[in-house]
């Protein structure tokens, strides 16, 4: 593979040039499968809204992870565009296998939750809990893995994004699953703490 370089153990090392390109590609196609999920739901009479999430509903958790993926119309989905891309480019950067599975703790902590505490009677969906939770991780790893880098991009992401993002935790507004936002966020928190790479110990010399 070109721009790779022997790794440990004989496995190949990523460039960042490799990592950014990976990581861009796979945003740009999540966010393609959003918006033709959201076409797909539009052509069939919104059939795929059935996919979210009502709560203590026990047939509902099968759910938990396609409710992430649907939208109720395209100015929802559009809504989540832009916030998904960057801030899943960002921790995508780290890693892709790394990414994936913190992806996958936050939409499955986030739909638990969701399925948990939201208001009888409600229909809850979309992309807004993933991307709480990685404002949440992106904010907090800097820290947790001690990386000057990571503490700078998180405080970027807070002074871009911090402002718009929190007033979705806001109870006041009608049709927004604040619970929802508020346990993604939770989520992501908490996924810094899990997925911390941890610094190389100093390898031991006998004098």
């Amino acid at each position: 593979m070109a721009g790779t370089a022997p790794g440990v153990r004989g496995r190949p090392q990523w460039s960042r040039g490799d990592r950014a390109k990976a990581a861009a590609q796979l945003m740009a196609g999540w966010i393609a499968l959003l918006w033709l999920l959201e076409a797909a739901d539009a052509v069939s009479g919104h059939a795929l809204d059935r996919f979210g999430i009502v709560p203590r509903t026990a047939a509902e958790l099968v759910d938990v992870v396609p409710a992430a993926f649907i939208h109720f119309g395209f100015a929802h989905v559009a809504a989540n565009t832009v916030p998904l891309l960057v801030l899943g480019f960002l921790a995508a950067l780290g890693g892709i296998r790394r990414f994936l599975a913190l992806c996958a703790l936050i939409v499955v902590a986030d739909g638990l939750g969701v399925w948990l505490i939201s208001p009888s009677g409600t229909n809850t969906a979309g992309a807004s809990g993933l991307i709480f939770g990685l404002f949440g991780y992106l904010l907090v790893s800097g820290f947790t893995e001690r990386r000057p880098l990571g503490i700078l991009a998180g405080l970027l992401v807070a002074a871009v994004w911090g402002g718009s993002l929190l007033a979705g935790l806001a109870p006041t507004q009608s049709g927004v699953s604040w619970q929802g936002h508020l346990i993604g966020l939770a989520a992501g928190v908490g996924a810094a703490f899990v997925f911390r790479r941890r610094p190389a110990q100093p390898r031991a010399l006998i004098r």
